[in-house]
């Protein structure tokens, strides 16, 4: 695959991940306290005011597509952006652009 084809296609999917779906800003928020400090399921869950069962359903959709990686297993399984998340890190700002995601009341 030619690296402008792939671009494309990365630019795809993370259109399709954060911006077209319905979980697209949870995710959002998701990478964005990610990208501060590894967490795991109920970190995440405290941190952004989400049901715990939420976190997990979108941390299966990013760790599915490569976006995060999960360490060890169980409850305290951490979870911190991947390598191709951070290979690809402008393109992911190119999509979410300047968008910031507003705290859960």
């Amino acid at each position: 695959m030619s690296n402008e084809r792939e671009r494309r296609e990365i630019r795809k999917l993370f259109k399709l991940l954060f911006l077209t779906s319905r979980g697209g800003i949870t995710r959002v928020r998701i990478i964005t306290a990610l990208l501060s400090s590894p967490m795991n399921a109920n970190q995440l869950s405290r941190a952004l005011n989400l049901d715990y069962k939420t976190v997990i359903h979108h941390l299966e959709v990013l760790t599915e597509n490569s976006l995060v990686v999960k360490e060890g297993e169980g409850y305290g399984a951490l979870y911190r952006p991947s390598s191709f998340l951070k290979l690809h890190f402008d393109i992911y700002q190119e999509i979410v652009g300047n968008f910031k995601p507003v705290k859960k009341a």
